[in-house]
């Protein structure tokens, strides 16, 4: 773990975790914006519109064509960011991760108050009936995946045009105002309304690990520009 940052985690028992896509490109899951993200391939649509609201009711083929091939990384294992963060909630010290991923990995890690603004792969609900179904379902569908009533199972996420939940927007807001330590990582902090959350911090310490430059770098009281597992990873 990052020195400084271990000085800081050591002397409060009240730390929040805020996280993006960066948390999990050490499990192999691609940064959307990252040189080898998903927005720098060629498909017939650029990635956003795929995967907003309009393209899913217009074009669901598509969307779960793109969907299955892209937003579904069942093999990806936790890695030592989310190992770390695990500990740290064991130890009562990380009293909640607010995510923006939807990959799961932080509750395979063992992290039980996880906070996922832009839903879960994980979740899936017949959009006729309400009836929830496994991520399997959708992986082994090879068309539009049908609920036993003949409706569309939708994917518990949160799609462009669509707005985050707001009990969990709620929690979060209250973690992030509560916590005496705030860690944000993964992140370049360029997706709002999510990003907009850390505005709430009214604690001591704004930690920021990520490898480029983010628009709260100003307000930080450590910047660390190492691998966020490098920085997070238990060894002292």
């Amino acid at each position: 773990m990052n020195r400084k940052l271990k000085d800081i985690i050591d002397k409060t028992e009240n730390i929040v975790f805020f996280g993006g896509a960066g948390v999990s490109t050490e499990s192999g899951i691609p940064d959307f914006r990252s040189e080898d993200g998903l927005y720098s391939q060629k498909y017939d649509y650029p990635p956003e519109t795929i995967l907003s609201h309009s393209f899913y009711r217009v074009r669901p083929h598509e969307f779960f064509r793109f969907y299955r091939d892209k937003m579904l990384a069942l093999w990806a294992k936790p890695n030592a960011a989310h190992l770390a963060l695990a500990e740290l909630e064991r130890q009562g010290k990380l009293k909640a991760i607010v995510t923006q991923n939807i990959d799961g990995l932080h509750q395979a890690a063992g992290s039980k108050n996880v906070l996922e603004l832009h839903g879960s792969v994980l979740r899936n609900y017949c959009e006729s009936c309400g009836k929830f179904y496994g991520v399997e379902k959708i992986a082994e569908s090879e068309l539009i995946p049908r609920c036993t009533c003949g409706g569309i199972i939708k994917p518990d996420v949160v799609l462009y045009e669509e707005g985050l939940d707001d009990t969990t927007v709620r929690r979060s807001i209250a973690a992030i105002r509560a916590a005496d330590v705030l860690i944000v990582g993964g992140t370049s902090l360029s997706v709002y309304p999510a990003a907009g959350l850390i505005d709430y911090f009214r604690g001591q310490e704004l930690v920021l690990i990520n490898k480029t430059p983010t628009s709260a770098d100003s307000r930080a009281t450590l910047i660390i520009r190492e691998p966020i597992g490098e920085a997070l990873g238990m060894q002292a």
